[in-house]
């Protein structure tokens, strides 16, 4: 799909009403449940509130430009109603292959499906790219023969290690087995990546987060180039039950007009406090913009950016805790994603795989002015590390 403008511009522009005298400039919201109508469902047309909404399409459209397909995406009652929608692909009694580290929401799902034997669910380290490999041919291997046998999830980077992937290699050895590839891209988000122009056949957002980007919402969407799949997705929600609602979908759209101004001065925000808190002594400081990050060449050849999500590992939980505790400008909270900076210690849900370092702090990296989410953040790690209440400077 070959884009007119560039991705900043087309969060501002797509999806407007036609240009009419007297038109508004902004879609409307239609709250109904009900659509007139005589013909049949198979006919096509809205009909009924659940198998569509006037108010859906101008934001579906919008992340299908975003992301680079010419088909409509697909707005879910949440992030999690998506990722549920796309493991719905896999074949009963097939394969899924999904980071050990990734959202938790999506983790617990497949497990809770392995447990019943919906599917197979096996766990890799993303960053390993021979691993993967390893993994999806033996899982295509004894599926052979069977459509839709295998899926493969990928996240990169990773909620919350910050692993990242080697998209377009796992993507086009999985694409060369017929095993289908979902990719989560919240973090990213499509200024910073694409996973479709990698062959990806699905793509994920929690829109909640960056997309939608003030923390008012809760929404998900599924994008996809295969009219097949997308018709499996649209058959998913309107089956399951899975829709948005018409209102909470008009604030996502009015969000994602500022995403590019919000992405880049979280961006640079995260930058910064990862260069700085590199330099603090005593924690360590996961972050795939920084150099000496493990992912950072990959990072640097796939995306356009480094995302404003980073994380410091502190020696333990209570210290870790301390610096929660402590902040007064950055917010402690579970979500990430919008104009405010929010701090959490990922190990205080029980369901965090173990993997996961007691004193680590997920940052999402907010749009506030720098010094002050430096000062704030240094004071609360000052406190927690050497009881240094008066802060510093």
């Amino acid at each position: 799909m070959t884009q007119k403008w560039a991705p900043e511009t087309v969060v501002v522009e797509t999806a407007r009403p036609t240009r009419e005298h007297d038109a508004p400039l902004n879609p409307p919201v239609v709250l109904s449940s009900t659509f007139i109508g005589t013909a049949s469902l198979e006919s096509g047309g809205i009909q009924y509130g659940r198998y569509g909404n006037p108010t859906w399409e101008p934001l579906e459209q919008a992340l299908a430009e975003l992301e680079g397909t010419a088909l409509p995406g697909l707005v879910f009652a949440s992030g999690l109603a998506a990722v549920s929608a796309a493991l719905e692909l896999v074949a009963a009694g097939g394969t899924v292959i999904m980071p050990q580290h990734c959202y938790l929401g999506a983790l617990t799902g497949a497990q809770d499906s392995a447990a019943v034997g919906r599917f197979e669910l096996v766990t890799v380290d993303i960053a390993d790219t021979e691993a993967v490999n390893t993994a999806v041919s033996a899982a295509a291997e004894q599926h052979a023969g069977t459509a839709r046998g295998v899926l493969l999830w990928l996240e990169s980077p990773t909620n919350p290690m910050l692993e990242v992937a080697d998209l377009p290699a796992l993507i086009a050895h999985a694409k060369g087995l017929g095993v289908i590839t979902v990719v989560d891209n919240t973090f990213a988000t499509p200024l910073v990546q694409q996973p479709l122009a990698f062959g990806a056949d699905v793509v994920v957002h929690s829109v909640t987060k960056y997309l939608a980007g003030h923390s008012d919402v809760v929404l998900g969407a599924a994008i996809t180039s295969d009219a097949q799949l997308r018709e499996a997705l649209h058959h998913h929600r309107s089956m399951k039950g899975a829709i948005a609602g018409p209102f909470e979908t008009w604030l996502a759209l009015r969000g994602l007009r500022t995403l590019a101004l919000r992405v880049e001065r979280s961006q640079a925000n995260a930058l910064e406090l990862a260069e700085r808190l590199s330099e603090y002594p005593g924690i360590e400081v996961r972050f795939p913009g920084l150099e000496q990050d493990p992912g950072h060449e990959r990072a640097a050849a796939q995306m356009t950016g480094f995302g404003a999500i980073l994380c410091i590992v502190l020696p333990n939980g209570q210290s870790a805790e301390c610096v929660a505790e402590q902040v007064e400008l950055w917010t402690p909270a579970t979500s990430l994603g919008g104009v405010e900076s929010l701090v959490e210690r990922r190990r205080r849900h029980e369901s965090e795989p173990e993997t996961v370092p007691e004193g680590l702090l997920r940052l999402s990296v907010g749009i506030e002015h720098i010094d002050d989410l430096w000062s704030d953040l240094r004071q609360a790690l000052d406190t927690a590390l050497t009881g240094d209440t008066a802060g510093s400077s």
